[in-house]
């Protein structure tokens, strides 16, 4: 069957599938509910069941909602630029942001645009959701009482709305609306390099997949190790008695599994460095008494709407804003720069996203999913791909604009010179690919694809240089140094493989330390104060541990690294790690040390402090902003920001008053899975499935998370527990009595 009959196949499939549940969007109550059972296994996983797609949809929502309702309404009130109407002022730009791409009037009529099949989907999103709060009348929404079918469109390109945070500056959009573009930003450079000094852990990801050459039974494996905020996506189960059977995350509120598997194949998403964000600077004048920009030799009309957001107040009550927005045929007007308004080009498909988010679900090959990615809807993910049939891949996001190479888009262009338009998208077969490579091993740690696949890697000189502007990383050398060990892996060594202890940037960055100390002048200060710290860290095997006090000494040091050298990068438009291993001076590096131990004394007593008394997991409440406690229990946490190399990625956050470093983001769903006759896996996930902090479920998953050790995955739904239909109680399991057993932080 070709590209082409296969999405066609999966098409009419859904049609049927969902047909026998569809209902309009008129509010009559759906027949969805005997249709579904859902079964949670003793770590409370929902597994769902369905007669019909859209029966699956529908109890898919139901169970997330039963799991962290909070959490969705959080995301869909983010993603329509709505978040102001429950947080106030604070919101209010991020919300302009949001609504510069989504116009919430133009969404019901995309929702009736949308194909039959998808329609179905959307109803059976809405209805789960709203049978939820029917059912449950305690639970008191912030804003939204009922969920309508077009909503289910609001996130733009199928993911988390990851390309608009990125691609807008706040600050800058602020000075430009709250003047109407009267102000320009001064503050923005400024403030870019001082951000630039704060060491941020990656929003990204780890992929591996390993082919049956390189399998110790010959069976092909996936790595899905996604590194975002804790608690984002749900784990869960989603079955049809019409095919769909699906395991994986997905992100709180979507219906489709975002990182995951099915019975034939497996998909790993990592957020990709390709260049698909563009600025396009514009020469403003007002021309016949309208507002136009240059374009060529034309002057063409600034295109204008009216967009209101609702903001509120002190008292309570939600007052509205008015803002008139422009924009160019490039995209919308984000900001002012040196006397030129600039417009920002990205991609805003939310249909097209949320039709391939689904269907790739149901992909059983590779070509089927390559047919379904033609959509062309995706922009920032990169994929590794393991399947039954032994196929292991590395895609590149598919949605890449052809562009004029002369020009360097990771800095605003000439938006008047129409040589600097987009042509169209790239097809498929022209983006770096990886596909059955002889190596037997694929991977991506958010790093170019020029080593995907060892020495059958895509070459960068035969693509554009705007396929990717992030280059190598620490988790990249990492990863490739082991898998090019010739290793056979079975699902229990890639694990260990991948919570692999080894820290490759200070490998890199202590000798060149070393040769700054001893470069130092006889008698200097530095000499005397830094010795010790010094030996640690060049006997130091470069290894984390909870036990290691170098693990500690040098994470501060790179903590101060990165605020002397993250602005210099920044500055220089060089990614941090390359700007580390060719520019950074030595002197440098020993003065950062010199801070670190500064710091390290005055926050914690000591320049000796074993990683494990300040590296922590907490989990308090179920908020969506996290809050710690020094004199609650904890959990220590051996891995490290992935900044420095570490495939286990632990992010942590400073909160005032704490003195210990609490988890926010990376290893979050950690899964492992082996497409043999019968396929297994593995998983773990950050915390807990419950956000309830009175659920057993709430943190029932620490210690595994903090050692490695992931739990069998369930695929027969028989086995996981007593079912029920949604709407009926949900069957009772132990309640919790006491926090998760662990030690308050170990500084006093």
């Amino acid at each position: 069957m070709g590209k082409t009959a296969a999405a066609l196949g999966l098409v009419a499939t859904l049609y049927l599938a969902s047909a026998t549940s569809a209902t309009s969007a008129s509010g009559r109550t759906p027949a969805y509910a005997s249709n579904v059972t859902i079964a949670r296994d003793a770590y409370g996983i929902a597994h769902i069941r369905g007669t019909s797609d859209a029966d699956a949809v529908f109890g898919m929502m139901y169970a997330q909602a039963e799991d962290d309702f909070p959490r969705i309404e959080h995301n869909y009130l983010a993603a329509m630029g709505r978040l102001a109407e429950t947080e106030g002022s604070p919101a209010l730009w991020a919300d302009l942001r949001q609504r510069l791409f989504l116009d919430l009037d133009a969404l019901p009529g995309e929702y009736r645009r949308s194909p039959a099949w998808l329609r179905a989907l959307m109803d059976a999103w809405a209805a789960g959701l709203n049978q939820y709060l029917a059912t449950h009348p305690a639970v008191h929404p912030r804003r939204i009482t009922h969920f309508e079918p077009w909503m289910a469109l609001a996130f733009s390109e199928g993911s988390i709305g990851g390309d608009i945070e990125t691609g807008v500056d706040l600050a800058a959009l602020e000075s430009f609306y709250g003047g109407q573009g009267a102000a320009p930003p001064p503050v923005r450079l400024a403030a870019r390099l001082a951000g630039a000094g704060r060491l941020i852990e990656p929003r990204g990801s780890n992929g591996i997949a390993i082919g049956p050459s390189r399998s110790a039974n010959g069976h092909p494996l996936l790595w899905i190790n996604p590194h975002t905020s804790f608690f984002f996506r749900a784990e869960q189960q989603v079955t049809s008695a019409q095919g769909l059977d699906v395991y994986g995350a997905s992100t709180w509120g979507q219906f489709f599994v975002y990182q995951g598997f099915n019975r034939r194949l497996g998909w790993m998403h990592t957020s990709s460095g390709v260049d698909n964000i563009d600025e396009f600077a514009v020469e403003v004048a007002r021309r016949g008494g309208r507002l136009s920009y240059r374009y060529g030799t034309d002057w063409r009309p600034i295109r204008q709407r009216f967009v209101a957001i609702g903001v509120r107040q002190p008292d309570g009550v939600v007052a509205t804003r008015r803002f008139t927005v422009l924009a160019t045929h490039h995209g919308p007007i984000i900001r002012q720069d040196k006397g030129r308004w600039i417009a920002v080009a990205m991609l805003n498909a939310p249909r097209a996203a949320l039709e391939q988010s689904y269907l790739r679900t149901r992909a059983t090959t590779l070509a089927a999913y390559l047919a379904v990615s033609d959509r062309k809807a995706n922009s920032s993910n990169n994929t590794i791909l393991a399947a039954a049939d032994g196929t292991i891949a590395y895609l590149h996001p598919q949605f890449v604009p052809i562009r004029d190479d002369r020009f360097d888009y990771t800095r605003p262009v000439d938006g008047s010179d129409p040589a600097t338009d987009r042509h169209g998208l790239h097809a498929l077969r022209d983006l770096p690919t990886v596909i059955r490579p002889a190596t037997g091993w694929v991977v991506n740690t958010n790093n170019a694809p020029w080593t995907a696949a060892g020495a059958d890697s895509p070459k960068a000189a035969n693509f554009p240089r705007y396929m990717d502007k992030l280059g190598e990383n620490p988790r990249g050398q990492h990863a490739t140094a082991l898998l090019s060990k010739g290793t056979l892996y079975s699902p229990q060594t890639l694990t260990r493989t991948a919570f692999d202890s080894f820290l490759p940037l200070f490998d890199q960055q202590i000798p060149l330390l070393k040769a700054g100390f001893d470069a130092l002048p006889t008698g200097d200060a530095l000499r005397t104060r830094l010795a010790a710290p010094v030996a640690m860290l060049t006997g130091w095997d470069r290894r984390w541990g909870t036990a290691s006090e170098p693990t500690t000494l040098a994470v501060h040091w790179g903590e101060a690294l990165w605020a002397s050298e993250g602005p210099k990068a920044a500055a220089a438009n060089m990614p941090i790690f390359a700007y580390l291993a060719t520019r950074t001076a030595n002197r440098d590096r020993v003065a950062a040390l010199d801070a670190a131990i500064a710091r390290m004394q005055r926050d914690l007593g000591s320049w000796r402090v074993a990683w494990g008394r300040i590296n922590r997991f907490q989990r308090l409440d179920g908020g969506v902003t996290p809050r710690f406690d020094d004199r609650a229990p904890s959990e220590p946490i051996g891995f490290t920001s992935g900044n420095f190399g570490s495939l286990a990625s632990f992010g942590v956050e400073r909160q005032s008053g704490q003195r210990c470093l609490y988890g926010t983001s990376g290893n979050s769903f950690v899964a492992v899975v082996e497409f043999g006759p019968v396929v297994r896996a593995w998983a773990v996930s950050a915390g807990g499935e419950s956000g309830d902090p009175a659920s057993v479920h709430f943190d029932d998953q620490v210690g595994r998370y903090a050692s490695g050790e992931l739990r069998p995955i369930i695929l027969d739904a028989s086995a996981a527990g007593r079912p029920y239909h949604p709407g009926e109680a949900r069957p009772t399991v132990a309640a919790r009595t006491a926090p998760h057993p662990g030690t308050p932080c170990g500084v006093p």
